[in-house]
């Protein structure tokens, strides 16, 4: 009743309601444009745990460290260290940097800080390369959003000079993620908004369809945008929530679109006249649409039980975006079909509008092939989808590092700079953060980090290990951490005062050891290396805790190797919760809409392999390389870590919507005819147009997102579009009608119902009343 009283509201206030869309058009704009700015590079840390916990420790009282840290990186292309030339104008990059008010640099360390007999090691090998340490005041979120422009502005200033100056390091890494999502996201709409138009006019027969269905994406799109920029305000949401959201708004908005748009265009050619078949339309596919929208935003919602905020983000986005499509058809769009009207069934090619169920006999004579030798089918399916699945088991996932970004990019040459002149473990060290209860100048736990730093230096995979130790067992042989006193500090000599200033605390309670790997960050060597070092520190904590006047301390691990890998945990630690979380919710709302036991099970069975299949194609891709260069896309060694889960609830929820949309047409023709094989073939001819066009719409959409983004994205995209294709041909045209054949009137077995059989014609009629509510 809601659903039709929706339809008579659409049709006596459709103008007043075209108005109020677009005016909600401009206002959801307005707020949408703030969110790029908003948005963060963070949500990678783990709360609690020791990565985050160096990050914290090192914030504050360190030289050369601080609230956000970066590298700065100097390349003269023009001269070497050994000529006159190549101080000053280094001098003046260095400059330029520590004096520039939107950095708010408040101190360095370095070559540009160190006298000429101490700054050796911050030289590369080349000659021309020098690095420094630079703190900022700024908090790392807003850092991220202003060190793009910074980086842009020095490149402009220097490179006529032949001096490249980059920033590098976490914040200016994700600073240009943020700028290279928005470009990104630029082209991907550019190559699939016209493709949409295409694909919608060339399968539907209408333009005026195309624009109707573009019309709610976009909304939907907008208003997801215009929420998240209210929320980014508050809280931190990850620069992935953006493209996230674009590319799932316009699939699932142009998918319930074209559902509500072809069921419109059914009742019209049946006869039906505008206010009947508008309210046929919402009864039938408007509950598809609702019953979809509940299921994808049930199951993203299971995504919370992970505390990683990148993760928490991107299900942000999707539950808002698909809320805000599922209104937008639900509300908006019937008020745009009652004003077009019979002009959009006047739109249509000649050879569609006459009935939309025309050409469906192949559809009908492919389901019965399948069904004459099902086991045949299901088993060459099955193993089609095993096969592919098969590289799965060797995936390997990481967060995403500066390779992400194109070698054109100031700050990726910055860090291939690093990577090549100082060793690919220089760009993001394993940070080892010593903590005392006690001053470490009163001599109680130099026993312990001298222990620990020779543990360090002896592990294999170790490129050097960065310290004051040297220095300070240069100042004080017999203890080295004596120095460290503040008042002693005072009379040291200036590079010596640096050095320990830029490992030890003010408050000369925290000490930092900076283990310098063989390998980059994301290396297997340099996760095992990690292990390493943690057991190290495990054994120094518990050896500085035994006897009399032995300092306790507290050790944490941390850098860039630790935040993937910690970030990696928690996810594996909280995948079994979420994925028992979504069956169950999806289990629950397919025993209702289905009323049996058995199609919610097979549907999860046979999506779970799907999901497998979807996983295989992207290692092959992605880790192995195999076609990536024929895709355009590059090999990164393993998958952005947050891909797969996301992959495993969307392609979920949205297998499930294709699930839904046919099986309910078999059933409502089965609780009418009580023929299993007739009622299959026929459900599957009458959806099974749309399902494909549906999916192609997906595949354009997604495939767009993997051509045109980053990396992540890449990923994400080109997941969805595997899987989907996957679901919409393997799963819905074989297995689902193999499947159905092999279980017979089982399909519908429901506990203290029994097995429902042909059913009377009166019963056939009310039974039929009560399907029309089902999916359409």
């Amino acid at each position: 009743m809601r659903l039709h009283a929706i339809a008579v509201a659409a049709r006596r206030w459709r103008w007043v309601g075209v108005v109020a869309w677009v005016a909600l058009l401009a206002v959801a704009g307005l707020l949408a444009s703030g969110l790029p700015a908003r948005l963060s590079g963070g949500g990678w840390a783990v709360p609690d745990s020791a990565s985050q916990r160096v990050e914290e420790a090192v914030a504050q009282g360190f030289l050369g460290r601080g609230p956000t840290s970066l590298t700065l990186v100097v390349h003269d292309t023009a001269h070497t260290a050994t000529d006159a030339a190549f101080e000053t104008r280094v001098a003046e990059a260095f400059d330029a940097v520590m004096t520039d008010p939107v950095l708010q640099a408040t101190s360095a360390y370095g070559w540009s800080t160190l006298s000429p007999e101490a700054r050796g090691a911050f030289l590369g090998e080349d000659g021309r390369t020098v690095v420094n340490a630079v703190a900022l005041a700024l908090p790392d979120g807003e850092a991220r959003q202003l060190l793009t422009g910074v980086q842009h502005h020095l490149t402009e200033r220097f490179a006529p000079d032949a001096l490249e100056v980059s920033l590098v390091g976490a914040a200016p890494f994700w600073g240009e993620v943020n700028h290279l999502s928005e470009t990104s996201l630029f082209r991907a709409e550019l190559i699939a908004l016209p493709l949409i138009v295409l694909v919608v006019v060339l399968l539907f027969g209408g333009a005026l369809a195309a624009l109707a269905a573009l019309a709610v994406g976009v909304t939907a799109i907008l208003l997801t945008f215009a929420v998240l920029s209210l929320i980014a305000g508050q809280v931190e949401l990850s620069v992935f929530v953006q493209n996230a959201a674009t590319m799932l708004g316009l699939g699932v908005g142009i998918d319930y679109s074209l559902f509500l748009i072809t069921r419109f265009r059914e009742e019209l050619a049946a006869g039906r006249d505008q206010d009947e078949a508008l309210a046929t339309t919402l009864r039938t596919s408007g509950e598809t649409v609702l019953f979809s929208g509940i299921t994808v935003v049930a199951a993203m919602c299971t995504l919370v039980l992970v505390p990683l905020g990148v993760i928490r983000s991107i299900a942000l986005g999707a539950v808002l975006v698909v809320a805000s499509a599922v209104l937008v058809s639900l509300l908006l769009l019937p008020m745009l079909l009652a004003l077009l009207g019979p002009r959009l069934q006047r739109s249509m090619r000649a050879g569609r509008s006459s009935h939309p169920r025309a050409g469906s006999r192949r559809w009908d004579a492919f389901a019965r092939t399948v069904m004459r030798r099902p086991v045949a089918f299901l088993a060459g399916a099955v193993a089609l989808l095993l096969a592919l699945a098969v590289p799965a088991a060797g995936m390997s996932t990481f967060t995403p590092d500066a390779r992400i970004i194109p070698t054109s990019s100031p700050v990726r040459a910055g860090f291939d700079l690093v990577a090549n002149e100082f060793g690919p473990g220089a760009t993001a060290p394993i940070r080892v953060v010593v903590t005392a209860t006690t001053p470490l100048s009163d001599g109680a736990a130099t026993p312990a980090v001298l222990a620990l730093a020779e543990d360090l230096r002896a592990l294999d995979g170790v490129a050097g290990l960065d310290s004051a130790l040297d220095v300070l067992t240069l100042v004080s042989p017999g203890d080295p951490l004596a120095a460290t006193a503040p008042d002693v500090r005072e009379a040291l000599p200036g590079d010596v005062r640096q050095t320990v200033d830029h490992f030890v605390a003010a408050d000369d309670l925290r000490l930092v050891l900076d283990v310098v790997p063989e390998a980059t960050a994301a290396d297997p060597a340099t996760q095992e290396l990690l292990a390493q070092v943690r057991d190290a520190a495990t054994q120094a904590v518990a050896g500085s805790g035994t006897g009399a006047g032995v300092a306790t301390l507290s050790i944490d691990v941390g850098g860039e190797t630790a935040q993937g890998v910690d970030s990696n945990e928690v996810i594996a630690d909280t995948l079994p919760t979420v994925v028992l979380a979504m069956l169950a919710v999806i289990f629950v709302l397919l025993l209702v809409t289905f009323r049996s036991v058995l199609l919610p099970l097979k549907a999860i069975a046979v999506n779970l392999l799907s999901v497998g299949a979807t996983y295989g194609v992207l290692v092959l891709v992605f880790q192995d390389g195999i076609g990536a260069s024929l895709f355009g896309f590059e090999s990164s060694d393993y998958i952005q870590n947050f891909v797969p889960v996301l992959l495993l609830t969307l392609l979920f929820s949205l297998s499930t919507d294709y699930e839904v949309f046919l099986l309910n047409r078999v059933r409502e023709d089965y609780v009418r005819t009580g023929d299993d094989v007739g009622s299959v073939a026929r459900g599957l001819a009458l959806t099974a147009p749309l399902i494909s066009g549906a999916a192609l719409l997906m595949v354009v959409v997604f495939g767009a997102f993997a051509f045109a983004g980053i990396l992540p994205i890449q990923q994400l995209g080109f997941g969805l579009a595997i899987g989907i294709a996957l679901d919409a041909t393997v799963v819905r045209l074989v297995v689902v009608p193999a499947s159905m054949r092999l279980l017979g009137r089982w399909n519908w077995w429901l506990p203290g119902r029994g097995v429902p059989g042909r059913t009377s014609a009166a019963g056939a009629a009310a039974g039929t009343g009560e399907e029309s509510r089902a999916l359409s």
